[in-house]
């Protein structure tokens, strides 16, 4: 059976949950391998609509067991806040597992996130404020809080106060309110008897679970132009959500893949700062944005829109090894008498097919379109790729062209139904 790993392949918001619980209803095992709360998935199960922000989108279905993975920082309170909504909507809760390597969110690196913020003045980067950048800082300078410690009183203390000292310098220095480190310290200790029974050996699960011949599915946050090495840098992630990460944040090795999946949309959106090339700072970006509810699932912040990059889908495919596509909302474009797709930028005059070599050269890309025929259909009722009205066939057929990998499933409305399936996905792994 096959381990598959499912990642966003654009800006973040490209449909993941959705693509997740697709999947994950024929799956064991569902591993979230990185970032935390700053990042939101939406699934709609026969039209109620469920929010998750830190569990994995697995939860949802039944006989799956959900892990939250080593590469992930956790929020504590989130995480309960989460459980418990979860549990009064009838959502079995009690076989989610989490990895005693997960690193935690003190309260202390949400108000650095705010502090750095400051800092910065004009240049803000768009955090979410979550404390994810700092607490992955942290746990690079090897000054992180870890779910294992929790169980460790003494040396809890003492990490937190070794993290906290410096912290305070810059809460000071901004005029903000310093810490005391015996307080922190007894808010995390608080959490430890309930979240005892979930901790695990999470690397030792996943494998055991692929040695018995159940299919895992590993799930990502954010996506390919956000991760700290691959994407827009400094307007990124602090963490890998590329399928490097997956083996990373989950303890897995490269062999025991077998697809990558990439969540896409039909057109483009981005939140935050940093460039964006088919960006529609318009009218037509706004109807686009209101058409297809463009507001974050985890800050409410409008997203940005724009008309399909098929010079990032390629990066993704190259970038993540992607054997396939599942491309969401394309019911937003019904409507539109032609649609445009970026098929490559002119960077200071000349033309590239590929992603510019540098930041700035991204920074200044011009798109350069195609036009396609577009198509006036309601499609959300369709469910096979014949009922999709020529035009809209052909549009999936050219991007599929233009992103150099075959577009696995096609998403035509919020519902969980609401898809379309080309290839049947696990039994070709």
């Amino acid at each position: 059976m096959p381990a598959v790993i499912v990642l966003g392949a654009q800006w973040g918001d490209e449909g993941k949950g959705k693509a997740t619980d697709q999947i994950g209803q024929q799956t064991d095992v569902v591993v979230k391998f990185n970032g935390g709360n700053n990042a939101g998935h939406t699934v709609v199960i026969d039209g109620e609509k469920y929010a998750l922000h830190l569990l994995p989108a697995g939860i949802l279905s039944k006989g799956v067991t959900p892990i939250i993975g080593n590469g992930v920082v956790i929020d504590i309170d989130v995480l309960f806040q989460e459980l418990d909504e979860m549990s009064s909507r009838g959502v079995d809760v009690s076989k989610l597992k989490i990895s005693s390597e997960a690193h935690i969110i003190p309260s202390y690196n949400k108000l650095m996130d705010q502090a750095n913020e400051k800092a910065r003045g004009n240049n803000l980067i768009g955090t979410t404020g979550r404390g994810i950048g700092p607490t992955y800082a942290d746990k690079m300078n090897r000054i992180g809080i870890r779910v294992q410690d929790l169980f460790d009183p003494e040396t809890l203390g003492a990490k937190v106060a070794a993290a906290l000292a410096p912290k305070n310098e810059v809460f000071a220095s901004v005029g903000m309110a310093v810490l005391d480190p015996d307080v922190i310290t007894e808010e995390l200790l608080a959490h430890a008897d309930k979240i005892r029974p979930m901790v695990c050996d999470a690397s030792l699960e996943v494998n055991n679970a692929l040695d018995e011949g159940k299919t895992v599915l590993f799930e990502g946050g954010q996506a390919t132009m956000l991760d700290i090495d691959h994407g827009t840098y400094p307007f990124v992630t602090s963490s890998n959500p590329t399928a490097g990460g997956a083996l990373t944040g989950s303890g897995v090795g490269p062999t025991r893949i077998d697809r990558v999946v990439g969540v896409s949309k039909a057109y483009t959106t981005r939140v935050g700062e940093g460039p964006f090339p088919t960006e529609l700072d318009d009218e037509v970006g706004e109807a686009l944005r209101q058409k297809g509810g463009e507001f974050g699932v985890t800050t409410g912040r409008a997203r940005r829109t724009g008309w399909f990059d098929s010079v990032v889908m390629r990066y993704a495919t190259r970038i993540n090894g992607l054997t396939d596509i599942c491309l969401t909302k394309l019911d937003v474009l019904s409507g539109y008498p032609t649609i445009p797709v970026c098929v490559a930028y002119e960077v200071d005059g000349v033309r590239t097919d590929e992603m510019p070599l540098d930041q700035k050269g991204f920074a200044n890309a011009v798109p350069v379109y195609e036009e396609l025929p577009g198509w006036e259909e309601d499609i959300t009722g369709c469910r096979t790729f014949e009922e999709l009205p020529a035009n809209a066939q052909a549009y999936i057929l050219r991007l599929e062209e233009l992103a150099k990998c075959r577009i696995q499933s096609i998403g035509v409305g919020a519902g969980r139904e609401a898809t379309i399936v080309r290839y049947p996905l696990l039994d070709q792994a």
